[in-house]
């Protein structure tokens, strides 16, 4: 059974093919389990509308950040912001605010339509 389905936004595709082919398969494998389970070591609320995918791989803490879109009547949608690795133990508050910003236009771009 899966929770939620997810999307990436562009900014996430272009880190996730940043990264090596290894550590992609593993974090694609931990959303996708995310998206069965309800881990927080996977997937974590980091403010009101903000949430990040863990994954720890290769002394790596990689996360890409994400936002719940609840709209659809077919499936619950997170799509996924950006990606960035984690270099100390607090996500950077300027990571959120782009998260922030990103699913402000989202959802702008969004009510367009």
């Amino acid at each position: 059974m899966n929770y939620f389905k997810t999307r990436f936004l562009e900014e996430a595709e272009q880190f996730i093919a940043s990264l090596d082919h290894k550590t992609a398969r593993k974090v694609f494998y931990n959303i996708d389990l995310a998206e069965q389970t309800n881990d927080p070591k996977l997937f974590k609320k980091l403010q009101k509308d903000i949430w990040e995918f863990r994954t720890v791989f290769g002394g790596k803490q990689i996360r890409l950040l994400a936002f719940w879109d609840k709209d659809s009547k077919k499936d619950t949608l997170v799509f996924a912001t950006h990606g960035f690795i984690k270099k100390v133990d607090k996500v950077p508050s300027n990571e959120i605010e782009r998260a922030v910003n990103i699913r402000d236009r989202y959802i702008k771009s969004k009510g367009k339509k």
